[in-house]
């Protein structure tokens, strides 16, 4: 049997936790105010009332003062209550969309990291932190307000119906109107045009930041106008959309809207003016003039009620679509976690018939790969661009998990060691690393929190920083970015070498480690791998072709496959693709721009 699809509201209140008491409460109290709010067009029904039946001896009236404080007081207590109902929901609303920032981060938190990959950060953020602030307008305000008018509605049809059915009819048409005009902008084929909004404004937010980030390129190439282009068309797309929902589908319902529930009162003057003569031969039309003053009244709050569930629906959909927007970062892939997980025993590292494809590529990036890296080893992947060095490596930490074969780290595959426990066991320098907008001091310590200052400054040694925190203002304290404080691509990378060092563990992953680095950096940075790579069990990804000629073995990658593999000396005398790169690599040295501006 098919697992029952939940509501959005049901998914909503999962989220509140142990505020959901409070929601419920919340919409009670609206319902309470809700009904309190009509005593007050009781009241003033009752002054007519008495006023018509004594006129013109307006003295007579002698409830009309008690009708009066009544009303006041049924109005004040009605604002009382449904601030406290606003209270309670905004309470829970609050909560609740903190719960699901809470419950988002620490979902993505056990995504693969290789899920960043494939969604932008600010596509992610977007969408949950979006989400939620989308959901807080549904909790806070529309279910009570929901809760409150469904009351009125009921009181209303209830009271309508108990003096002159033909009134009450001709009131609740208005209603029927606006209802028809509610449902021809927001029901059938225009359902789901708030969720392709909601995409449209998804794609814009992630070309925003795509183009923001890339304004120093955009800006030294002079290309601004080329580059404006995908961020112009998502936002003209956004554009496009609104308008046409907000032209084409809700111009017309909304004014016919608008226009009745304003104006409800209209529907009655006929219906009156077809009773009256009746009402005059009857002799009962002082009652007939009571029951018009009643209705008349009452048509008022038709159109209170109807601008609420107008709201409140608009509320509904853009928190469906919020929770659809939430629903894609709830649903990313979670590394499944061992029952029973196992330790490595060293650092070795194989892959044995490795095969991965990354999610929508036609072609496997890494097939049938297999290689070892015995502790203490240093084994270096070259290659081709996209051959497959950089998913090797990734795989290693379980950005991925592989589609066949499997990586071993100690004996033990991957997949069955506790992902804290692997982390611990790898440190890793990017070519990009980040550094974040703190001091040098907690950029280091992020590898190792409970490490003391000492511990830190003996890690940024050995990564020979002395002379970058000899520069900075504060020292180790400076915090980065903050004050015309930066650090040069190279530098970065020295710190972040400091970072892998304090974390001290078994197994390096070093990914172009040099490949911003001036020569100058360079050669700090292979003093510093003296320090990070001794005793140690190293997979080096590089380019750079002299960086690995002291490795104690090299595998070959081409096209995601094992080509070859062995000690630099033994892959140049081999003559395959290896003696070829490093061939190509040695005239690349050699050349130089002569004078006259040739190649030589």
């Amino acid at each position: 049997m098919a697992e029952k699809k939940q509501g959005d509201l049901s998914v909503l209140l999962g989220y509140a936790g142990s505020h959901k008491a409070l929601t419920i409460i919340g919409c009670v109290l609206s319902v309470i105010a809700m009904l309190m709010g009509m005593a007050p067009y009781i009241c003033i029904w009752l002054v007519a009332r008495d006023l018509i039946a004594v006129a013109p001896n307006w003295e007579m009236a002698t409830d009309i003062a008690m009708y009066g404080w009544a009303a006041f007081w049924f109005a004040v207590g009605g604002i009382v209550v449904y601030f406290a109902a606003l209270m309670c929901t905004h309470l829970a609303a609050f909560r609740t969309a903190s719960n699901i920032r809470k419950q988002g981060m620490a979902h993505i938190m056990k995504a693969p990291l290789g899920y960043f990959d494939n969604n932008a950060s600010g596509l992610i953020r977007n969408r949950l932190d979006g989400g939620a602030g989308e959901t807080e307008t549904l909790l806070a305000h529309n279910l009570a307000d929901i809760s409150g008018t469904i009351a009125m509605f009921v009181g209303v049809i209830v009271i309508m119906f108990a003096f002159d059915w033909r009134m009450g009819l001709a009131c609740l048409f208005a209603a029927v109107i606006s209802c028809i005009a509610m449902f021809v902008m927001m029901g059938g084929k225009n359902a789901g045009l708030m969720a392709e909004y909601q995409a449209a404004q998804d794609r814009m937010s992630k070309t925003g930041v795509e183009y923001v980030r890339g304004i120093p390129v955009v800006k030294v190439f002079q290309q601004t106008v080329y580059s404006f282009k995908a961020f112009k068309e998502a936002i003209d797309a956004y554009s496009d959309k609104a308008k046409y929902y907000q032209g084409d589908v809700c111009r017309m319902p909304q004014t016919i809207n608008l226009t009745v529930t304003e104006g409800a009162f209209i529907f009655l003057v006929p219906v009156a003016l077809i009773l009256a003569p009746g009402a005059l031969e009857s002799g009962d039309f002082a009652a007939f003039v009571t029951d018009f003053a009643f209705y008349a009244v009452f048509s008022a709050i038709i159109s209170t009620a109807l601008a609420k569930i107008m709201f409140a629906a608009s509320g509904m959909m853009l928190a469906s679509t919020a929770l659809g927007r939430i629903k894609k970062v709830m649903d990313a892939p979670v590394l499944a976690t061992a029952a029973n997980p196992d330790v490595p025993a060293d650092g070795r590292i194989e892959f044995t018939d490795v095969t991965f494809t990354y999610e929508g590529a036609a072609e496997p990036a890494l097939k049938n790969v297999s290689f070892t890296v015995e502790p203490g080893q240093t084994v270096a992947l070259v290659g081709p661009s996209g051959g497959g060095k950089t998913t090797a490596a990734s795989l290693i930490p379980r950005f991925w998990d592989v589609d066949e074969g499997a990586v071993t780290v100690g004996g033990v595959d991957v997949r069955k060691i506790d992902q804290h426990v692997l982390m611990d066991q790898i440190a890793f320098v990017f070519q990009n690393n980040r550094l974040f907008k703190t001091s040098i001091l907690e950029n280091v310590r992020a590898a190792r929190p409970d490490a003391s200052r000492e511990d830190v400054l003996n890690a940024l040694a050995a990564a020979q920083c002395d002379d970058i925190i000899a520069k900075l203002p504060e020292g180790i304290d400076t915090i980065i970015g903050t004050e015309g404080t930066y650090l040069s691509g190279g530098e970065q990378q020295r710190v972040a070498l400091a970072r892998a060092i304090l974390k001290d563990a078994p197994i390096i992953v070093l990914d172009e480690a040099t490949a911003f680095a001036d020569p100058e950096n360079e050669s700090l940075i292979q003093k510093a791998f003296q320090t990070l790579l001794k005793d140690r069990t190293v997979v080096m990804i590089a380019h750079r072709l002299t960086t690995v000629t002291g490795a104690d073995k090299i595998v070959v990658l081409d096209a995601g496959r094992v080509v070859e593999e062995g000690t630099h000396e033994k892959l140049v005398s081999s003559g395959g693709l290896y003696a070829r790169m490093w061939a190509d690599y040695g005239k690349a040295v050699k050349w130089r721009i002569s004078t006259e501006g040739e190649v030589a």
